[in-house]
């Protein structure tokens, strides 16, 4: 956000000046106008006041913040609430301190509207990067007067999900990244090594083996097509990923995620993991069930599963209890469905679903392990084999005389 130099008569008809951040020279003035300064001089920023990375911020073409910049920063809110200082302080304080730019502004302008008489859960709610649960949780704090207990909450249900996040992302990439190592090594034998073997073979005049020859010929094909097959495989990866962003490709992705032998489980209970605590934290904070499952819908990434808590959203509007409907969800354990059913019966559901998150949070790390000690060893045998018939196709003409 650009800085105004401006110059003019504060609220006690003194002469001043200074700078102040804004998007534009009209919002400049008007903020100056609200905090009782009369303008009689405004200047835009030159090009030596210019900030580089906030001009690149300002045109949009900075990537967002993370999960981690959005978590250490409600840690840092919590515990400056908590301590008794006032928000419009705790942000200005954060807003100075904050590396990353994006993060940076977006502080700036929730600052600016607090000081405009805003909530803070409204301020957050018109900046990108603040999710419905993150302001609904707001909002509940500052209703029921204990924001930094909730905003506490709230980082805790940050990493506890990014923590999952990554165990599932991280099963999934392991075994891709492998694959992608081994076809590289293939790639390169059949473009570099066999060629080096194939001129011994060319003067020799007799036939070669039918697995030699088969070898070969992929080979040269490899040479005489590497670029058309760096470019085709580009294409393929460029276009999988536009197909993977559109509403028939998430869905079909995420149904094939949730059948993987192994990896089906790590990606079932994770999101019933998120599912689980998501609805815990909007419960203990006072948010209604049907304003909590909607939420709790938004944030289950996979499309499959949030459809079917849809269903047990309408069940619930309908009269049903939290039991009934996700009793029918085939995925969902029934152990899991009785602890919630005593929830219900006891008027603890939230502490039911803090115990049950923590429960498939541990079911993810087991499974995840499971999942990677299953597919490591199937892939190593695949590409093992791959090399062991380009070697036996190399050496046999040695052995046969050819």
């Amino acid at each position: 956000m650009p800085n105004f130099r401006w110059e003019g008569l504060n609220q006690n008809r003194e002469r001043d000046k200074g700078m102040i951040e804004a998007d534009n020279l009209r919002d400049a003035k008007r903020l100056l106008k609200a905090q009782g300064i009369r303008v009689k001089k405004i200047n835009p920023p030159s090009l030596m006041d210019l900030d580089i990375n906030q001009a690149i911020v300002d045109a949009g073409l900075m990537k967002p913040f993370g999960a981690k910049e959005l978590m250490n920063f409600t840690k840092q809110l919590s515990t400056m609430i908590g301590a008794g200082v006032p928000i419009m302080m705790a942000l200005e304080i954060i807003q100075k301190s904050e590396k990353n730019p994006v993060l940076k502004n977006t502080i700036a302008k929730i600052a600016r509207e607090v000081a405009e008489g805003k909530t803070l859960a409204d301020a957050l709610s018109a900046q990108q990067g603040f999710d419905k649960l993150y302001c609904n949780l707001v909002k509940a704090g500052e209703v029921s007067g204990i924001l930094d207990g909730i905003l506490k909450k709230l980082s805790e249900h940050l990493e506890k999900a990014e923590q999952t996040k990554s165990q599932i992302k991280g099963a999934m990439t392991y075994p891709a990244i492998v694959v992608v190592v081994g076809f590289g090594v293939v790639w390169a034998l059949m473009t570099y090594v066999v060629p080096q073997f194939i001129s011994m073979f060319a003067g020799s005049g007799k036939e070669l083996p039918a697995i030699t020859v088969m070898v070969v010929d992929i080979s040269n094909y490899c040479q005489e097509n590497s670029m058309q097959m760096i470019l085709t495989a580009a294409v393929l990866g460029i276009g999988f990923k536009a197909w993977k962003g559109t509403p028939m490709g998430r869905k079909v992705l995420d149904i094939v995620g949730m059948k993987m032998p192994g990896f089906g489980a790590v990606v079932i209970k994770g999101n019933l993991s998120t599912f689980s605590r998501t609805l815990a934290t909007l419960l203990a904070a006072g948010v209604s069930l049907i304003d909590a499952l909607d939420i709790c819908i938004e944030v289950i990434e996979n499309q499959i599963i949030a459809a079917d808590i849809q269903v047990v959203r309408d069940k619930v509007v309908e009269g049903k209890t939290l039991t009934e409907p996700l009793s029918k969800i085939t995925y969902f354990p029934d152990m899991v469905t009785q602890m919630i059913k005593v929830g219900e019966q006891t008027g603890s559901i939230d502490q039911m679903l803090e115990k049950i998150s923590e429960v498939f949070e541990e079911e993810v790390n087991e499974a995840v392990k499971a999942a990677t000690s299953l597919i490591e060893p199937v892939i190593l045998v695949v590409l093992g084999g791959v090399v062991a018939v380009i070697l036996v196709a190399v050496y046999l003409p040695m052995f046969t005389g050819a």
